[in-house]
């Protein structure tokens, strides 16, 4: 059994609101279901690519950060389609990027608050 989880729209303004407390800028790049739509965070550091993370079910069904897709800050461009192929399969995915000071710190953060 999964546990409750936030509305997709309230979590990802959330998280918008703490990477800007943290110093840092968010922004949607794509929208959801703003109740059930997946959420995909695109990290940045100083403008530089860190990591995508979503939060998906583990196997007791709490909700865990977890790293996904292409992890090569190098290469543009396998980020784009990965990022396009999800959109495609799922138009309720929201991707929101969020560009934070000290990136790894935020993670460590948001895997403990959320």
């Amino acid at each position: 059994m999964t546990e409750p989880r936030l509305a997709s729209t309230v979590l990802a303004s959330g998280l918008m609101r703490f990477a800007e407390q943290a110093g840092g800028f968010a922004t949607v790049l794509a929208r959801g279901d703003p109740v059930s739509g997946a959420l995909l965070l695109q990290l940045l550091e100083k403008g530089q690519f860190f990591s995508l993370f979503e939060r998906i079910p583990d196997r007791t069904g709490v909700y865990q950060w977890t790293k996904v897709g292409p992890q090569d800050s190098e290469n543009k461009e396998n980020l784009e389609a990965y990022l396009d192929r999800r959109r495609s399969r799922d138009p309720d995915l929201w991707i929101v990027e969020l560009d934070v000071p000290d990136v790894e710190r935020f993670v460590a953060d948001i895997r403990a608050s959320t």
